[in-house]
């Protein structure tokens, strides 16, 4: 780094007296002299380096150059080029997403997460201000996904960590203290998965069903052997579903606030109990502020703020494995006090009940 001031040393057995009276003739500043036995030190400029480089060698002046305040160790560091290179490398590294982790104990969920993650293109080294927002990561990994009852994101600087939440699971000790069933559609619908732990499936993916066909048989058979060990598991289907519902005009809303991010520069080196380690140099604060305020209902919000209440209304009263994909407003009253109305859900859900099989007497 290019200074203006600089540290002249001259050594030797030479008379200086007249090189530093041809100096200050020449006009050139001289600060801060000092002579310590055969060594004179002095500040000059630039000015005064180029004149002592053009006339040393004809007054037989020994000098070395030094620029002021670059003694000690700091100033040597902290003037470098190199040093602010290496400040700015953990700045810009701060601003790219750094690690994925999903923590889970199933690693066919953590396969099904990773794929997904990687088709919407959140993967390493994507800047963190073109990352989607939770909602939206949560809504991409839990479509589809029946086993999923929530999704909960854990961020600290550049790692993002990802803890899905499983549905619960039917007990089995009830099933098997019951007797052998067979698995019955309790509604028609178009089937799209099966999650079958015993039993055998009686229909297909795709197929329409109505109400009471057999979706798996417990009844196995091989050859002229016949063995009774009954169906259990989870049949999911697309169905349409009525919804009817009344809601007061006020209600009371509560608003996830805005995320304020806050940036700090510290110091890159840490001291705990005299020993020393590297950190970065920017640390993030993330705060946010919830806000709680009433609404009051009114005509033209059916599709902006009626339908997400409803949606999350029925999804937290129903099953966890039920996601809605698709709706149609069939009616809505605005009354005094009162909303009212009937709207056509297509959900997806386990459509499987229990039929006991008939072994006769």
């Amino acid at each position: 780094m290019i200074r203006k001031r600089y540290t002249v040393i001259l050594k030797g057995k030479t008379d200086y007296s007249k090189f530093l009276g041809k100096l200050a003739s020449s006009g050139i500043k001289i600060l801060s002299i000092t002579h310590e036995g055969s060594t004179v030190r002095f500040t000059t400029d630039r000015r005064g380096i180029s004149f002592i480089r053009k006339n040393r060698r004809r007054y037989g002046v020994k000098a070395k150059f030094v620029p002021a305040g670059n003694d000690t160790v700091e100033s040597r560091l902290f003037s470098s080029y190199r040093f602010l290179i290496v400040c700015a490398i953990p700045l810009v590294a701060s601003l790219f997403l750094w690690r994925v982790e999903i923590e889970t104990e199933r690693p066919e969920v953590a396969e099904r997460i990773e794929s997904k993650l990687l088709a919407s293109s959140i993967v390493t080294m994507k800047p963190l201000s073109s990352l989607p927002d939770e909602g939206e990561i949560r809504q991409l990994l839990m479509a589809d996904d029946p086993e999923l009852s929530w999704v909960r994101f854990s961020r600290s600087g550049t790692r993002l960590t990802i803890i899905p939440m499983m549905s619960p699971r039917t007990d089995e000790k009830v099933v098997k203290e019951g007797p052998p069933a067979n698995l019955v559609a309790r509604t028609g619908g178009v089937i799209t998965n099966f999650q079958l732990s015993r039993g055998e499936r009686a229909s297909r993916v795709h197929q329409t069903v109505k109400k009471g066909d057999i979706l798996a048989t417990g009844i196995l058979e091989q050859g002229n052997k016949t063995t009774v060990v009954g169906a259990d598991g989870f049949v999911f289907a697309d169905y349409w579903s009525e919804y009817n519902f009344t809601l007061p005009r006020q209600i009371d809303l509560q608003l996830l606030g805005e995320e304020t991010v806050e940036f700090q520069w510290r110091w890159p080196i840490k001291v705990a109990d005299n020993k020393y380690s590297f950190q970065s140099i920017l640390k993030t604060n993330r705060y946010r502020e919830d806000i709680a305020y009433q609404l009051e209902l009114t005509e033209g919000m059916e599709e902006t703020v009626l339908l997400p209440l409803l949606k999350h209304k029925i999804i937290s009263e129903s099953s966890p494995s039920l996601t809605i994909k698709d709706e149609n407003i069939l009616h809505v009253s605005f009354q005094d006090d009162k909303v009212s109305g009937t709207i056509l859900f297509l959900v997806n859900d386990n459509i499987a009940v229990k039929r006991p099989i008939s072994q006769g007497d």
